[in-house]
């Protein structure tokens, strides 16, 4: 296979060989030699793609075959290349449009990339191989291929379009990449697999894939140009002159590092691998073995050690956690009361003694009543009875203890039964809650205060809470102005069941819920606007507007209002309708004064024609009558001959001018005919692409209108552009027809001259009033392009 490749590539380089035997260097006349010197550095733009080209981070250069390639070209031609990587071949194709690139290598040649390179001739044949397991097959045909053989490729691509297109029985299974399609044959999805031998030598390599083989050739191959910008034609003819100087030798030595499959080793075979696990597997087995017995002994030895040692650990364990108990208790921040049957204190913290302003050996053996005066003995026993009686594991209740200066700490008590060796205690939890209080009064008076000013804002104001992501969302406030607004009480619009979903109109819900589950979803803001209904049944339209605020953890709420809109959005809707009224006059007028054009132009062209041309028929018999009598007189008849043949043209402009009958063959001959005179006018080059097949019906208002439009944007291209090239596309979308215009000139920007420029805006209304749609994507030096899309009347073709 490799021979064959290689016999390939040699035919298809044998114009090359002359030239390269002359000698290392390339011939170069004066001009090309001159136009070197005026660029000594040239920008190449490559795809950062194995094995063509990569970037290598850890040495940080490139390395490829592209690379090599132009390292070989460099040294014959006095230039230096720098190099730009780009990730597709997108990214490179804009980076040309954007003067960033001066020449690519590994291109392909294509319609559209006509527009905008320059390709040399082909340096390198790529062939699309087929591929499949190593089951004896020598060479498979893919006329052969029944529908139940799968053919896994990589999909979009051109050799997609090539199986799909010439072999119809063929199975194909659509990869996004050709590693995936190899996979695809080593998991059994598919037979084989179609990857270019550029590729194939690189994944080759993997162990993963050791079991494949080339199987055939599926004649599809792939040509690599490079390709140069269409400004610089001499660019172009100095990259051949170099190509055909480069040895063959050198291309061989490229094929073969870079596009050779490389067989794997033995060291890369899996039955080398499972052996050598099996051996190793074997020996650890023994090994094992031999350390257990060796274990087994040192572990009698041990055992006795450990049992001393984990004795020892579990004492010392017990003392330290006594200690850690005993500093934890006195440093805690928690109030904590050893507290006997007969409520006298047996051992109080530090923290307790520093928030009543005792110290710790004052409060012991003091009476509880000292610093809670309410708790009376009678009521001590029944707390004690209730927590030793386990009918509750801890009693807590707030309460106001009794400082030593005599004020009162607000304050959380908790009480639990402990029995210590033979005694059993109360142990009494004191936390001081002074602020936690202070806080809580604060915050009540906060919302009452926010009660009363959403009680009196025009509207309807409302909260809506999620707490976790998932659970259901919930109204946790809602103001007193629903009442004023619908007619419902807010307990009733915060009820599960009815919310305000229950009081949109039907029309409307499908809207509300997909704004309102899209907000949630993405713990988002939440706008809407739609019309509700009253609890007496009338209609109102409402705006909903909330901002979401993100609490504790994952809490979400909502804080939003409802505004009634009515009377603006009556005023709206009144406004559309006078606009739309506006329009359809504006339509109407514009129709009337093409038909007007129209009348005037046949009338211009029948009736003036018709006395032009007696008025020459008189001239040319008053000349053959009287002509030979006096010489002057058939001077002054010839003058008069001239002045009509004029007359006659300018007639046919002006009903040209009003309608040009080009129109009446159709849409697409009107714009080849249009853009032939704007090229003609202009000596701009206007490229046409309209569909070669007959186009779907479309009315003659449509027709004028896209007309139109095409005059006043080639106007302004001829009056605001400065362009080089212009660019007219027609094609049908579906049931649209689209209309683009695009040039290659200093471009603009839409927002700032929409206001300015009365073109657009009459373009934009004409568009409007076919019901249409325009649309203009341009930048300040980067073009301009406008589209224009109009429905189709009917699907029937026309003559």
């Amino acid at each position: 296979m490799r021979q064959v490749l290689f016999g390939g590539l040699l035919v298809l380089l044998s114009p090359w060989l002359w030239a390269a035997a002359a000698g290392d260097g390339v011939a170069l006349d004066e001009s090309q030699r001159a136009w070197l010197a005026e660029h000594p550095r040239l920008r190449v733009g490559v795809v950062l793609q194995a094995p063509y080209a990569e970037f290598t981070r850890r040495q940080q250069q490139l390395s490829g075959l592209n690379i090599e390639l132009f390292e070989a070209l460099g040294k014959s031609l006095p230039v230096q290349f720098s190099w730009r990587g780009y990730p597709d071949q997108q990214a490179l194709e804009e980076a040309l449009r954007a003067g960033k690139v001066d020449l690519a290598p590994g291109l392909s040649q294509t319609p559209a990339g006509l527009r905008q390179w320059l390709y040399s001739d082909p340096y390198l044949r790529i062939p699309h191989l087929l591929v499949g397991e190593r089951l004896g097959t020598v060479a498979i045909e893919l006329e052969q291929l029944g529908a139940t053989d799968v053919i896994a490729t990589r999909m979009p691509s051109s050799v997609a379009d090539y199986l799909r297109s010439n072999y119809f029985n063929l199975k194909l299974l659509a990869q996004p990449s050709d590693r995936q399609a190899l996979q695809a044959v080593l998991e059994q999805q598919a037979r084989f697999a179609v990857v270019d031998q550029a590729q194939l030598s690189r994944l080759s390599q993997e162990s993963e894939f050791a079991t494949l083989q080339v199987v055939g050739d599926v004649g599809l191959p792939q040509l690599l140009r490079i390709g140069t910008r269409r400004d610089w034609p001499q660019l172009a003819t100095i990259i051949d002159a170099a190509l055909r100087a480069l040895p063959a030798q050198t291309l061989e030595q490229l094929q073969n590092r870079w596009l050779t499959a490389q067989k794997p080793g033995i060291k890369d075979s899996p039955r080398f691998w499972r052996n050598l696990s099996l051996l190793l597997g074997t020996l650890l087995l023994v090994s094992l073995a031999l350390l257990a017995v060796l274990r087994r002994q040192r572990s009698r030895l041990e055992h006795r050690l450990l049992d001393a040692r984990q004795a020892l650990a579990l004492r010392e364990a017990a003392e330290e956690a006594l200690r850690l108990t005993q500093f934890s208790i006195d440093h805690s921040t928690v109030g904590i009361l050893w507290v006997n049957w007969d409520s006298h204190i047996r051992y109080a913290n530090r923290a307790v003694a520093q928030m009543l302003g005792y110290s710790s050996e004052a409060l012991v053996e003091r009476p509880l009543e000292l610093i809670e005066p309410n708790l009376s003995m009678d009521r001590w026993l029944n707390l004690w009875r209730r927590v030793r009686s386990r009918d509750e594991a801890a009693l807590s209740f707030e309460s106001n203890c009794l400082r030593a200066d005599g004020s009162l700490m607000p304050a959380d008590v908790s009480l639990s039964f402990l029995r210590f060796r033979d005694a059993e205690y109360l142990v009494v939890y004191i936390t001081d809650v002074t602020e936690r209080r202070r806080a809580h009064a604060a915050l009540e008076e906060s919302e009452a205060r926010l009660k009363g000013i959403a009680s009196n804002v025009p509207g309807l104001v409302f909260r809506l809470e999620r707490p976790l992501p998932g659970a259901p969302v919930d109204f946790a406030y809602i103001s007193e102005g629903s009442e004023q607004l619908v007619g419902y009480p807010p307990v009733q619009i915060m009820a599960a069941d009815f919310g305000i979903r229950s009081l949109v109109h039907p029309d409307d819900r499908a809207l509300y819920h997909a704004t309102q589950d899209s907000a949630i979803a993405a713990a988002s803001d939440w706008q809407w606007q739609g019309r509700i209904l009253t609890r007496d049944g009338r209609q109102r339209w409402a705006d909903i507007k909330a901002r979401a605020r993100h609490l504790d953890g994952e809490h979400v709420v909502w804080d939003g209002m409802v505004w009634d809109i009515s009377e603006n959005k009556q005023i709206e809707l009144q406004l559309a309708e006078s606009r739309a009224q506006l329009r359809d006059l504006s339509a109407h007028l514009e129709s009337v004064r093409e038909e007007e054009k129209a009348r005037i132009a046949r009338e211009v062209h029948d009736e003036l024609g018709q006395v032009l041309t007696v008025l020459k028929l008189e001239t040319s018999m008053c000349e053959l009558a009287y002509g030979e009598l006096d010489g002057g007189l058939r001077e002054r008849l010839e003058s008069m001959k001239k002045l009509i043949a004029n007359l006659f043209q300018l007639v046919r402009d002006v009903a040209t001018a009003l309608r040009p009958p080009i129109l009446d063959a159709g849409i697409a001959s009107a714009i080849e005919w249009q853009a032939r005179r704007f090229e003609a006018r202009s000596q701009i080059p206007c490229l046409v692409e309209v569909p070669e097949q007959q186009l779907p019906a479309l009315s003659d208002a449509k027709a004028i209108g896209l007309f139109r439009v095409l005059q006043e944007a080639l106007t302004n291209v001829l009056r605001h552009a400065q362009a080089h090239t212009v660019a007219v596309r027609l094609s049908v979308e579906g049931d649209q027809l689209c209309l683009s215009v695009s040039d290659d000139g200093r471009g603009f920007d839409p927002q700032a001259a929409r206001a300015q420029s009365f073109g657009l805006v009459g373009m934009r209304e004409r568009v409007l009033m076919l019901g249409g749609t325009l649309q203009i994507d341009s930048q300040p030096g980067e073009g301009v392009t406008l589209s224009v899309r109009v429905a189709l009347d009917e699907q029937e073709e026309i003559a």
